[in-house]
């Protein structure tokens, strides 16, 4: 039975969906369909929406995530292959996801430029709007203030029934007027049906900063983006006593933007005079950890004097458009071959990877030309040596107190022939014969500072040299050099990028406190004769000060109106 037919139902009305026995088809709500251009309408609102802007802006910052805990191609290569060594099954699969190339990966790209987009749709639209705000009048004086937030009212300081209601209405609502617009309301004065009243409002401000905030944010991206595509990132590791000239060959990595020409990279040297390290030796439960590494080196740009400068780790330095960063350091142990005829074959001061904090350090050592055969060494330096019951070796220490090198020594191909490039800090032994160390039965060369052994097979010899050959003896602090490890990077966008997060920080604080109210007075005249001023507000959003503000401007209104001369008192004194 329908509901019409039951006496005891509600009643409805005749068309109710409820009350129509009729087909599905016509009951049923009939939509357009949107069509090709519909969706495309609708795709655009969704992704110009504030919402979506917050959403991909979150994205952003949770993309960037996995920047900060895998090495990246861009700023560590060195630690990129080591991840690969280390993690031999994993790293394929991250690299799979483009996890070492983060900042320059396919999705981090496509949700930059979503945000981009989406930024660009809300701002533009959202300004033009304001700018009409701006330029309109403010509202008519609602006709019943007290359905308003924050009403109050006051009697209108003047005699009821004076010939002069009117001219102390006018009075006040001027003075009312005077006092919004030093307040910093935009002010409108109305004249309705006798009754004077006046439209204030102010907060566009609050809008301006939201918009500040946007737009910088979106010449942030834009910056960023530009920093990228022209700037460079490179990394040199450079030994006590050396120079590194800022050309593209010098580099040991380099890691261009896309629109780099190194015709832009600006020439200067810069020379690693000394490395200054400082550890802790009071606390007896931090023995040894470094409290502070200081570069001091030597920066000359072409036709200039040279200048003598400071690299800190937290402190890099400025120079001719690029910041240097010290990045890490260790030791270099200076390591001269000979043939058997006592010919120097190969020296040089060899980077040693710190393999712990205490800089117990493993590099290799190539020497492809000179002897019989190709000959390869991968050595270990302590810079204090001690032994551990296992009878393997280890640094007990990070600084110079009893430095010792041991060297395993290899015989063969070194793979560097075939043209190939390969790393300085590995030695691949697949076509190369071990002839000390491991299991060849022939104990690895152990040096000191200053001492030389023979090389297996009757290769030649092999000398520890001493970096501090006139140091006391026993003194062993500055036998062997250190290098610190560099990474000059230049952003041309590193000023703008600046500018626009202290207007994001700007537009940020004023959209959060500046209050979007809009605020009326009113001199009603009431039937009595009465005359009596109304006050009231409305705000735009969450606004817990407005009521306060209502009652407050009132006070101060009425009191300046009663410490004023009445109208009627100025002309009866002028009679």
């Amino acid at each position: 039975m329908s509901p019409q037919s039951d006496p005891g139902a509600p009643s409805r009305p005749a068309d109710h969906i409820d009350s129509v026995e009729s087909a599905p088809d016509e009951a049923s709500v009939t939509q357009p369909k949107l069509g090709f251009v519909g969706w495309i309408r609708f795709a655009w609102r969704q992704l110009t929406s504030m919402r979506t802007a917050l959403l991909l802006l979150l994205l952003l910052a949770i993309a960037a995530v996995p920047g900060s805990l895998v090495p990246q191609r861009s700023s560590d290569p060195n630690g990129v292959v080591q991840y690969f060594t280390d993690k031999p099954r994993l790293a394929p699969v991250l690299d799979g996801f483009q996890m070492f190339d983060v900042y320059t990966s396919a999705w981090f790209s496509a949700i930059y430029l979503l945000l981009f987009v989406s930024l660009i749709g809300c701002i533009v639209p959202r300004t033009k709007h304001h700018l009409e705000a701006l330029r309109a009048r403010p509202p008519r004086t609602p006709v019943r203030l007290s359905r308003l937030a924050g009403y109050t009212e006051r009697p209108l300081p003047v005699t009821a029934g004076s010939t002069n209601s009117r001219a102390a209405a006018d009075a006040a609502i001027d003075a009312a007027a005077k006092q919004l617009r030093q307040a910093g309301y935009r002010v409108e004065r109305f004249d309705v049906r006798g009754e004077a009243s006046v439209s204030a409002e102010r907060g566009y401000l609050r809008e301006t900063g939201n918009l500040v905030f946007h737009t910088a944010l979106v010449g942030v991206l834009v910056a960023v983006g530009i920093g990228g595509g022209f700037g460079f990132a490179g990394q040199r590791v450079i030994v006590e006593g050396q120079s590194f000239v800022n050309t593209l060959a010098a580099y040991d990595s380099f890691n261009p933007g896309r629109f780099f020409d190194d015709t832009s990279l600006k020439p200067y040297r810069i020379s690693l005079e000394e490395l200054d390290a400082v550890y802790e030796t009071r606390n007896q439960d931090a023995i040894g950890q470094p409290i502070d590494f200081t570069a001091h080196v030597t920066v000359q740009g072409q036709g200039e004097q040279a200048v003598d400068d400071v690299v800190k780790v937290n402190a890099p330095l400025y120079t001719h458009g690029t910041d240097i960063y010290l990045l890490g350091n260790g030791y270099a142990p200076t390591i001269t071959v000979r043939d058997p005829d006592g010919e120097v074959v190969f020296t040089d001061s060899v980077p040693f990877l710190p393999q712990d904090a205490n800089l117990t350090s493993i590099g290799v050592v190539k020497v492809p030309d000179g002897l019989e055969e190709q000959v390869g060494m991968v050595g270990f330096f302590y810079p204090t040596q001690s032994e551990l019951s296992s009878g393997a070796y280890s640094s007990s220490y990070p600084d110079l107190i009893f430095p010792v090198l041991t060297l395993n020594v290899y015989q063969g191909d070194l793979g560097i022939d075939g043209g190939e490039p390969t790393s300085v800090y590995t030695l691949d032994p697949s076509s190369m014969e071990q002839l000390t160390g491991g299991s060849t039965g022939v104990d690895s060369i152990e040096l000191k500072p200053g001492e030389t052994a023979e090389l297996p097979n009757g290769l030649g010899s092999v000398s520890f040299d001493n970096a501090d050959p006139d140091a006391a003896e026993g003194d062993l602090s500055q036998s062997v050099p250190r290098f610190a490890s560099f990474d000059i990077h230049h952003d041309p966008s590193q000023l703008w990028v600046l500018a626009f997060a202290i207007l994001i920080l700007a537009g940020l604080l004023v959209s959060l406190f500046v209050p979007r109210r809009r605020m009326w007075v009113k001199a009603a005249s009431h039937a009595d004769g009465r005359v009596v001023l109304e006050y009231a507000a409305l705000a735009r959003g969450e606004d817990p000060g407005l009521e306060a503000a209502v009652t407050a401007f009132a006070d101060r209104h009425v009191a300046g109106l009663s410490a004023a001369e009445p109208p009627h008192d100025r002309n009866s004194s002028s009679t």
